[in-house]
């Protein structure tokens, strides 16, 4: 084995690592009614859910035809559209002072439903590009959902004992996150620093803040509400799109694509969350 390829297979290891630990960790610190109550508001749910699956997607499509990108790049973009409910979200929501109950919810519902989106829309949405429904749903499944009934299920039964894993979890998957980035980075640093001032990049930031402007906007005149839904709809699920791009697209320039919107999401939503914070501040 060569360097570059035991390299690559730590990366993999550490992003599995990231995901099936993060979600574990999330289960064992939630309980089942925090997850329900927010999702009892109809209208949030289907806002929530038109945003993130409907105008998101139809964004990343508009910006693929408008910049020229290279076949790669569209994928990619088009991946980190469909893919939502990221583990990251429910950080920035504190940051930005929201809702924490509802940015727990929102997660959670997005993240569910991207499981059995992405199966059934990507093929759609990139015609001409094999991709395995199945692969992906089984991936997505065993890493993602499994880990969150189980937590769900110990925080049910040992209530301390999950209290006492889920900060070990969280600091686990923390590392883990950052070897993958950095192996993955170095192992793609020039393919990365070639997309530096590219259409590719510019196309990344439209993105974002594009995803950004539609959640709050949707989320109306509440500043509690529209600061999760909008950090909510533009927070994409990473980790998803790199299962999505590793498995799929190997050898090509998706995966490094993902691994740059992986560092665009906090440097924009950080200080975004931020902003927000200081906002919700003021108006108090």
């Amino acid at each position: 084995m060569t360097l570059d390829g035991f390299l690559s297979t730590i990366a993999a290891l550490a992003g599995l690592t990231f995901v099936v630990g993060s979600m574990l960790a999330m289960g064992l610190s939630l309980t089942t009614a925090q997850i329900l109550q927010p999702l009892k508001n109809a209208r949030l749910v289907i806002l929530a859910l038109l945003a993130n699956f409907v105008l998101v997607p139809l964004l990343a499509f508009v910006i693929t035809r408008v910049i020229p990108l290279d076949q790669s790049l569209q994928i990619g973009l088009i991946v980190l559209s469909t893919v939502a409910g990221a583990p990251f979200l429910v950080k920035e929501v504190q940051v930005a002072k929201g809702n924490i109950a509802l940015g727990v919810g929102l997660m959670f519902m997005l993240m569910i439903v991207t499981i059995f989106y992405v199966p059934i829309v990507l093929p759609l949405l990139l015609p001409g590009v094999t991709v395995n429904p199945w692969d992906i749903a089984k991936s997505l499944i065993v890493s993602m959902l499994l880990p969150i009934v189980l937590g769900l299920f110990v925080r049910s039964a040992a209530p301390e004992d999950a209290q006492n894993w889920a900060p070990v979890l969280n600091k686990v998957s923390g590392v883990a996150l950052l070897l993958m980035l950095v192996i993955g980075l170095g192992l793609n640093v020039s393919n990365i620093i070639s997309l530096i001032g590219s259409w590719g990049f510019l196309a990344l930031i439209l993105f974002v803040v594009g995803s950004f402007v539609i959640g709050f906007v949707l989320g109306g005149r509440d500043s509690a509400l529209s600061s999760v839904m909008g950090l909510g709809t533009a927070q994409r699920n990473v980790a998803a799109a790199i299962l999505v791009a590793s498995l799929n697209f190997p050898g090509t320039m998706t995966l490094p694509y993902v691994l740059v919107a992986s560092i665009v999401l906090p440097l924009f939503l950080i200080p975004t969350a931020r902003w927000l914070g200081k906002r919700s501040e003021s108006a108090a």
